[in-house]
């Protein structure tokens, strides 16, 4: 059985949100028939501050696949994934998490609070860090910058 990455489908989200003045981060949940959903964030857009590339494609791949549940399921992000959205893949049973840069400030996986390290957690999901770090990083650096220099 082969692998196949499907970060550049979470990178072209993750640059879509960036268009929309979203925070770059995008997400893809895939399964051995491909991709089943993908989405970048959206709190701004949506108003809502759980609209988050992960949560949005969880809850599109379980409405796609009318289940509750991702058990042998990939999720595919370009950034370290903050404690809530690590809760939500824990809950979801996602098999495999791949994920891009590292989140120093607000990760939930091997920075701060360690979800999957918790007694509490239920499911922890094989984790693959670094697929895509550098692609991610500077999108993300690009973002702020250019923020940053349109508030002076």
């Amino acid at each position: 059985m082969s692998f196949t990455s499907h970060m550049d489908a979470a990178m072209a989200e993750a640059t879509a949100a960036a268009a929309r003045g979203e925070v770059p981060c995008g997400a893809v949940v895939a399964g051995p028939q491909g991709i089943v959903s993908k989405a970048g964030n959206r709190t701004r857009e949506l108003n809502d501050p759980t609209a988050h590339a992960e949560i949005l494609a969880i809850r599109a791949a379980c409405a796609a696949l009318g289940q509750e549940r991702l058990t042998g399921y990939d999720l595919y992000v370009t950034l370290e994934p903050c404690p809530m959205c690590a809760a939500a893949i824990s809950n979801a049973r996602i098999g495999r998490l791949y994920y891009g840069a590292a989140d120093p400030k607000s990760g939930g996986v091997a920075q701060g609070p360690r979800i999957f390290e918790h007694p509490q957690c239920h499911h922890r999901p094989e984790v693959y860090d670094g697929i895509g770090a550098e692609a991610s990083e500077s999108l993300l650096r690009a973002f702020f910058v250019e923020r940053r220099d349109t508030k002076i």
